[in-house]
C-alpha cells in the first residue's frame, strides 16, 4: 500500500517530542519514492510553522563520500531548517534535548537573492552568494541507532537537529572553499577531519546539484536564508561532558558545549 503521508509525519513529530526514536519509519513494503517521502518531510515542516516556528534555510546532507559510508545512504538527503534549529556558539547543549546526536562541520552560505531552478550553473551560485560562515550541525536520526535508508532520512529533513554558526563570515573570494582543511576537536582532541573539496569537489557545485534537485519540486534557495550544503568529514558522535570546536584552517572555528542531561 503506499506511504500514508499524514501517519509517517505524525510519528516524526511524536519521536522529536519524545526524543524517543521509531523501530522502523518507512516501510519498505509501501513502495516508497523519493517524492513520497519528501512530501514526508514537508507535512512535517508544514505543521511545525502552523504551530510557531519559522523555515530559516535548507541543508544538503551525505554528500560527500565519508558520510554515506558512515551512515550506509548511497545518494545525497536534503531538507528544511527550522529557526528553532540555530543555536548560538559557546552556549551550552544537552544531552536531554537530543537522541543519539552527531556533530558535522561545513561551510555555511547565506545568499543576497534567490537562486535555484533546473539549469542553475557555478556562475549563478558564486553570483548570488552573499557571504560563508564555519557552521557545525548536529544531525540527529529519529530512527533507532540510526538504521535509515534514503527514504529515512529524506522524511526526517536530512536527520537535521541544530545548527550553530561561527562569527567569522567571509566572502567567497576570502576564502578557498576547493581546498579548505577542516577539523572537529573534543576537549582539543581531533576526533574528525577533511577538507571542503571532499563536498562534491567544492561546496559550490554541491549546491548546484542540490538546485537542480530540488528544483523538481519548484523550491529555490532563498536570500537571507542560511544554506548547509554537506559535511566535509564524517560526522563525529556527540560525547556529553565534551567541548566541541569546528575549525576552518585559515578561517575561523565555532564552539559549544555538551553537557551530561
Amino acid at each position: 500500500m503506499p506511504i500514508n503521508i499524514a501517519e509517517t509525519a505524525t510519528r516524526i513529530l511524536e519521536a522529536k517530542a519524545n526524543r524517543s526514536p521509531v523501530e522502523v519509519l518507512v516501510r519498505p513494503e509501501d513502495e516508497p519514492t523519493v517524492a513520497d517521502a519528501f512530501r514526508v518531510q514537508q507535512e512535517v515542516i508544514r505543521r511545525q510553522v502552523e504551530a510557531g516556528d519559522k523555515v530559516a534555510g535548507f541543508k544538503l546532507g551525505n554528500i560527500a563520500k565519508a558520510m554515506q559510508t558512515k551512515f550506509g545512504v548511497d545518494e545525497p538527503d536534503y531538507g528544511y531548517l527550522l529557526s528553532s534549529q540555530f543555536y548560538p556558539e559557546n552556549l551550552p547543549r544537552s544531552q536531554k534535548e537530543f537522541i543519539e546526536p552527531y556533530i558535522e562541520l561545513e561551510p555555511a552560505f547565506v545568499f543576497k537573492h534567490d537562486v535555484g531552478g533546473a539549469h542553475v550553473t557555478v556562475a549563478d551560485i558564486i553570483a548570488a552568494t552573499d557571504f560563508v560562515v564555519p557552521a557545525l550541525e548536529i544531525i540527529d536520526s529519529r530512527v533507532r541507532d540510526w538504521k535509515i535508508g534514503i527514504f529515512d532520512t529524506l522524511a526526517d529533513s536530512g536527520s537535521a537537529a541544530g545548527v550553530i554558526l561561527g562569527g567569522q563570515p567571509r566572502t567567497l573570494s576570502e576564502v578557498n572553499l576547493s581546498d579548505t582543511h577542516g577539523v572537529i576537536t573534543f576537549d582539543g582532541e581531533v576526533v574528525a577531519e577533511g577538507n571542503t573539496n571532499a563536498i562534491y569537489g567544492s561546496p559550490v557545485s554541491a549546491l548546484v546539484w542540490l538546485c537542480k534537485r530540488i528544483a523538481e519540486y519548484d523550491i529555490t534557495l532563498k536570500a537571507g536564508q542560511l544554506i548547509l550544503p554537506g559535511s566535509c568529514l564524517a560526522a563525529a558522535k556527540m560525547i556529553p561532558g565534551t567541548r566541541i570546536t569546528g575549525r576552518f584552517e585559515g578561517w575561523g572555528e565555532v564552539s559549544f558545549d555538551y553537557t551530561a542531561g
